[in-house]
């Protein structure tokens, strides 16, 4: 057998869940700041329910600039904060806050060529666990229950009656 090791690509994979949509916690906020000096708050979000329950399903970030604040708004609103006016937040206010997160995996290589592989979240990827008030109910459930979309379910009324 012939092995080539310089061939081999070195790779860091911390994929821990598959893509999709999670009910996710927020089990840690790490403060910091970006390159460019904005306030940066890191969330570790963690699994809720179902097979990967408990699992780390990715890292994401809130940049608190001028180009930031849009997406801040939306994961806070998604997490169930106040989002008009002036508001006042810290890090331990999302901790424990729950929200529907979408993850999928991204990649890219480091400064020595290392592929690393991780979970993320996209611009609009979280959505509140009771939904957006325009949304259609279940409309962010991986596996909604087929009886709550079933219209033979109720009788075919549509009033669960």
């Amino acid at each position: 057998m012939e092995l080539d090791f310089d061939a081999e690509t070195p790779l860091q994979d911390f994929v821990t869940v598959p893509p999709g949509v999670y009910l996710c916690r927020v089990a840690e906020v790490r403060e910091g700041n970006t390159r460019a000096g904005d306030e940066r708050w890191s969330l570790r979000l963690v699994v809720c329910e179902g097979e990967h329950n408990g699992r780390q399903a990715a890292w994401d970030n809130l940049v608190f600039s001028a180009r930031g604040l849009g997406r801040v708004r939306r994961v806070l609103a998604a997490l169930g904060l106040r989002t008009q006016g002036k508001v006042r937040v810290s890090p331990r206010d999302l901790e424990g806050r729950q929200a529907f997160v979408e993850v999928r995996p991204g990649e890219w290589k480091d400064q020595t060529g290392t592929t690393v592989r991780r979970n993320e979240v996209p611009y609009d990827g979280y959505r509140p666990v009771n939904g957006w008030p325009d949304e259609p109910r279940n409309a962010l459930r991986r596996d909604p229950d087929p009886e709550e979309d079933d219209p033979e379910a109720d009788g075919g009324n549509g009033l669960g009656l």
